[in-house]
């Protein structure tokens, strides 16, 4: 069966083993991320060669007006995405779900390096991609990420590839007594909660629900909640999960606290120092949209660690479009429409 039956499960565990071993494994390809994401629907596909999984692809589903559907495989598929036979033999069993769900379109954004070969492959079979030239609000992911690679490395050698005033902050609040804990426990995820909403309400971006948290640790053994502390004060907080040795710095926050201790920097090489204990590949800080420190201060902060690696830039997003009027509608009005409503409100 091409479509999983989530009510077997041998072809379930046989599933979920192939996606969690895959070298193109991703966080939201795993099939407990349908658990987190709960207001779409879901299915997963995949294609089997001598009796062995080669491909597979997890897919969310969002209803929109008219009966109709976007499939969305978040990071995926899961294999090798330069193999354009293998995907499209993957995105052929995908059909039976897009006629199921009425689908317009069927959205993918591997964590797959970007290159003009791949780029133009996927063009000429027929497939519309966005990257270089695309508008961050156009991509539902960023495509530029900021990974630390971890193999190889011990708690002294990572830090010399971080910039010097890196390393000079975290050693500061060492020396200062800024200390870094962390745990799964409601306590702590509560505290953190409160230090993800007074970041958003100061940066003025919108929260996730307290429920979406709960959830996202319901669904992965390797999530762990980062706290960290001053004195009698807390000063930040993370959400962070080491996928199968690939390690994601989720959400986080600082308090308006002691801002000068900037404790963000000693809670990321905390994390990092856990990810190399478990022998992970490499620590993912999240995306990033300007590459320019004097503009933006989210990428000066993560490319303070990525001083040796760089910006790893995806391919972006590839769509199998099945009802190009709807699909236009969805990727040229919608966004405008969107776009006209966040301007009426400011």
């Amino acid at each position: 069966m091409p479509v999983l039956d989530k009510n077997n499960e041998r072809d379930v565990k046989r599933y979920e083993e192939f996606i969690r071993n895959s070298p193109y494994r991703a966080l939201t390809q795993d099939p407990n991320w349908a658990d987190v994401k709960d207001d779409w629907g879901n299915e997963q596909v995949y294609v089997e060669r001598d009796g062995e999984i080669v491909a597979a692809m997890s897919l969310l589903i969002r209803k929109v007006p008219g009966g109709f559907s976007l499939l969305y495989a978040p990071r995926g598929p899961v294999c090798d995405f330069h193999d354009e036979q293998l995907v499209s033999e993957l995105l052929k069993e995908a059909e039976i779900v897009a006629k199921k769900h009425k689908a317009f379109a069927l959205k993918m954004d591997p964590e797959i390096l970007y290159s003009e070969e791949l780029d133009t492959k996927y063009k000429n079979a027929g497939y519309v991609v966005r990257n270089v030239s695309a508008d961050k609000d156009e991509l539902i992911q960023p495509r530029l990420n900021m990974i630390v690679k971890l193999e190889g490395e011990d708690e002294e050698s990572i830090m010399m590839r971080y910039k010097k005033k890196t390393r000079n902050i975290i050693r500061g609040a060492i020396k200062k007594g800024v200390e870094v804990s962390y745990s799964r426990s409601d306590e702590y995820l509560k505290i953190f909660y409160d230090i993800y909403k007074t970041m958003a309400e100061r940066n003025q971006i919108t929260v996730r629900s307290y429920d979406y948290f709960v959830k996202m640790r319901e669904a992965y053994d390797g999530l762990r909640i980062y706290l960290v502390k001053h004195e009698e004060d807390y000063l930040a907080g993370a959400v962070t999960i080491n996928y199968h040795g690939k390690l994601y710095y989720l959400y986080a926050g600082s308090t308006n606290e002691k801002r000068n201790l900037n404790p963000n920097h000693l809670m990321n090489y905390e994390m990092m120092k856990w990810g190399i204990e478990e022998g992970a590949e490499q620590y993912d800080l999240g995306g990033v949209f300007i590459l320019d420190s004097q503009k933006d201060g989210l990428y000066a902060f993560k490319s303070s660690f990525c001083q040796e690696d760089g910006v790893t830039e995806y391919i972006g997003e590839v769509d199998k479009v099945y009802k190009p009027f709807l699909y236009n509608l969805f990727v040229k009005v919608v966004p405008k429409v969107q776009q006209l409503k966040k301007k009426l409100k400011k």
